[in-house]
């Protein structure tokens, strides 16, 4: 869809609305910031494209991209927003962990740290293969393979192999010792109807603050096979990912110790003095510092879809993938000691998972009405281990075996299936579209202890019938009203955190009247479109009933059972506004602005005691957000500048703890020839990410959220990358 704009004095801040999954790389040059507002839609939908994401830092991850949309609130503390332990994703006031998420409609699951029934966004496919990125703020499309969208959902589409023959490379350099290296070869179309594209990716960064990397290989494939009407498409990712952790901080310590400290490392001499109680420096805790951390995470996805036409009208696409993961997260722990007798010793979280599954859907076209039907089911085995292996100060940045001790090890099964259907139906010369559907997951959680004391036994989460209804009216060719209500469950998760985090005691007592976490999801908007301007206003409200809610309850490396309650109703409601204005031609700017509000409404018990929360605002939920973003572009020269400005966050269910609020700016410019020594799309490409180098809080509960924190000492808090600068050199032979 062409973006074009007409100049109004209006509008200069309304964005979001329900943009349909319209695609638009061939849109023209000079619309750099593209957001695709699409029309026809019944819910809240916006899409980036491909053209946008290439502006970003390469490697930067795609939930980065969206953080300039309404509703999203995106935090990190790496500059690529790809450091997995402090990555969050929210919008509308739910978490990550309440959304869903799928690449090329396989699911990637709540895309969590601990992830029990997926992989990240940034560990599923290289940046650089993305085609585009469709958000739902309110609630996904029925048919979305996901069973954690209480809130909205993110798919991501990776780009289809190139009909032509050619060979794509680019290299990144930047701070902290980075690079990026990425190469892609198309096969182009042969003559049986075949294209293909195989890609290698590597990155080496050093922290910007410590010591220690974040690295990352890749490998995507992708294969494409016309056979007459139909089309099979398949793709294999791989990803191998090491990365050292950042030191967790309080506000405390932050202001002791400065927003750069870090953990030990490579001083082990301190690191073991400190774990006898003897401190230098401004020290003055055992949790002040740890001599290191770090994440490692290995993965395979393949997925393989057959997209069979019968006709003009009918048609049904299959989807089998299957994903294996293998995790392990250290901690040099000084609350256990090694066999050797060094007071300290290497805990670890290890992670595996098996998932498979299959997901099909069919479309009918008859008359007026668009019949859609479908269903997914996937089996999965997720098994969670607490090892701690003899601490050493050698490299132990791989993968450990044979630990000392096993703390606990869970073994958990999940078979989730999901029915769904729905209507579309196109009235009064196709000015009104009504949406009627509904879906029916069912999620059954076996948990096994082999080790330990931690909970085991079955829960069930089911719902025989979610609805989903909507409606679209064009009051003209450019202006249009959209209206939906939507109902969604939230599964139990096993793992970190889930209900089998507790111990046997507290899970059966709670297990018989536990309910499944739901929410009810107004929305209604206006979407306009004119010459020079495009963009929307909407209005949404939620009620989260039966949230459950892990309370910390100990040092996040001491890894105490959690606290799972139930924390009762959950109120949402906001406003979205967001515009793109064709200032000239070669200028565009982007503009959103969200005001949400999401308090709970319900006092809850922890253990005897009743936790005043009702009336407080969702912890790592901003009030105001603001993006303004400037873009301009010409056939050699293009250039983008944007701000956003994310209010304060409680961190503290009481809400007597909070971070600042905060401005963060970014820069993307460079040169581009089409050819250049026989080199096709030449560019270089220079990034600077937190231009003014602003120091702030990035990440908030990074070790879980507290009841209260009067003395600012909870230690869940991640400060944000100082200004970084990158420049990449791309083209194609």
């Amino acid at each position: 869809m062409a973006l074009q704009f007409r100049r109004s004095p209006l509008y200069l801040i309304l964005l979001q609305a329900f943009a349909a999954p319209a695609f638009a790389e061939d849109a023209p040059a000079e619309v750099v910031s593209v957001v695709i507002f699409g029309q026809g839609n019944t819910r809240q939908v916006q899409d980036v494209s491909k053209k946008d994401l290439a502006l970003a830092l390469p490697g930067t991850s795609p939930l980065k991209t969206l953080d300039k949309l309404p509703g999203v609130s995106f935090q990190s503390a790496d500059p690529f927003g790809a450091y997995e332990w402090s990555t969050r994703f929210s919008a509308r006031g739910f978490n990550q962990s309440q959304m869903g998420f799928t690449l090329d409609n396989v699911p990637l699951g709540d895309m969590s740290y601990g992830n029990n029934n997926g992989l990240h966004i940034s560990r599923a496919i290289s940046s650089e293969n993305i085609g585009r990125v469709t958000l739902s703020q309110g609630a996904g499309a029925v048919g979305t393979a996901s069973t954690s969208n209480l809130g909205g959902t993110v798919q991501f589409f990776s780009s289809a192999p190139t009909d032509e023959f050619g060979v794509t490379g680019a290299q990144t350099f930047g701070s902290n010792k980075t690079y990026r290296t990425f190469a892609r070869v198309d096969t182009g179309l042969l003559s049986s109807g075949t294209k293909a594209y195989l890609s290698a990716t590597r990155q080496r960064a050093e922290k910007w603050k410590g010591t220690g990397s974040q690295n990352q290989d890749m490998f995507n494939s992708k294969v494409v096979q016309k056979l007459g009407n139909s089309k099979l498409t398949a793709f294999f990712n791989y990803s191998d990912r090491t990365e050292i952790d950042y030191q967790d901080l309080s506000i405390e310590m932050a202001n002791r110790l400065g927003y750069d400290w870090d953990n030990y490392a490579p001083d082990w001499q301190r690191a073991v003095n400190a774990a006898k109680g003897i401190y230098t420096g401004k020290v003055n805790s055992l949790d002040d510092a740890y001599y290191q951390g770090s994440g490692l995470r290995k993965d395979s996805l393949l997925g393989a879809t057959l997209d069979n036409r019968f006709g003009e009208d009918v048609s049904l696409k299959t989807t089998a993938y299957h994903h294996s993961n293998q995790g392990q997260g250290h901690w040099y722990t000084p609350y256990s000691s090694s066999s050797n007798g060094l007071p300290i010793a290497i805990r670890t979280t290890e992670y595996s998972i098996s998932r498979n599954g299959v997901i099909a859907d069919l479309t009918a076209e008859l008359g007026q009405h668009t019949f859609n039907a479908g269903f997914w089911a996937e089996s999965s085995l997720h098994t969670l281990t607490r090892n701690f292996y003899d601490a050493t100060p050698l490299d132990t940045n791989y993968f450990l075996s044979n630990p000392n001790k096993t703390g606990f090890k869970q073994n958990f099964t999940t078979t989730t299936t999901q029915f769904y259907a729905q209507n579309t139906i196109s009235l009064l010369a196709d000015k009104l579209k009504l949406n009627v559907g509904f879906k029916s997951p069912n999620v059954k959680i076996n948990a096994v202890t082999i080790v330990g004391t931690r909970a085991a036994g079955d829960l069930t989460a089911s719902k025989n019938f979610l609805p989903q209804l909507g409606l679209n009216y064009a009051l003209s060719k450019s202006d249009e009203l959209f209206l939906s209500f939507s109902q969604n469950m939230r599964a139990y998760q096993p793992g970190v955190n889930g209900p089998f985090s507790q111990t046997q005691t507290a899970f059966s007592l709670s297990s018989a009247s536990i309910k499944p976490e739901t929410s009810k999801t107004v929305d209604a908007g206006y979407r306009f479109k004119t010459d020079n301007l495009v963009g929307s206003v909407a209005a949404y409200f939620t009620r989260f009933d039966d949230r459950l809610m892990a309370v910390a309850t100990c040092a996040g490396i001491v890894g105490c059972p959690s606290t799972f309650v139930n924390v009762g109703q959950v109120e949402t409601k906001g406003i979205e506004t967001a515009a793109m204005w064709t200032l000239a031609k070669d200028w565009s700017l982007f503009n959103s602005l969200t005001y949400n509000d999401s308090k709970y409404k319900s006092n809850y018990m922890d253990g005897t005691t009743l936790v005043a929360i009702s009336g407080k605002q969702v912890v790592d939920s901003p009030k105001l957000m603001f993006k303004t973003e400037l873009s301009y572009e010409t056939p050699q020269w293009f250039g983008r500048v944007g701000a956003k400005y994310t209010d304060k966050r409680f961190y503290t269910y009481t809400n007597d703890a909070s971070v600042p609020a905060y401005w963060v700016m970014n820069l993307s410019t460079g040169y581009k020839q089409k050819n250049l020594a026989g080199i096709k799309d030449f560019s270089v490409q220079f990034n600077v990410e937190n231009l003014f180098n602003k120091q702030y809080f990035s990440t908030i509960g990074s070790n879980g959220f507290q009841t209260s924190d009067p003395t600012g000492t909870a230690q869940t808090l991640l400060t944000g990358a100082p200004r970084q600068f990158f420049v990449t050199f791309s083209g194609k032979i």
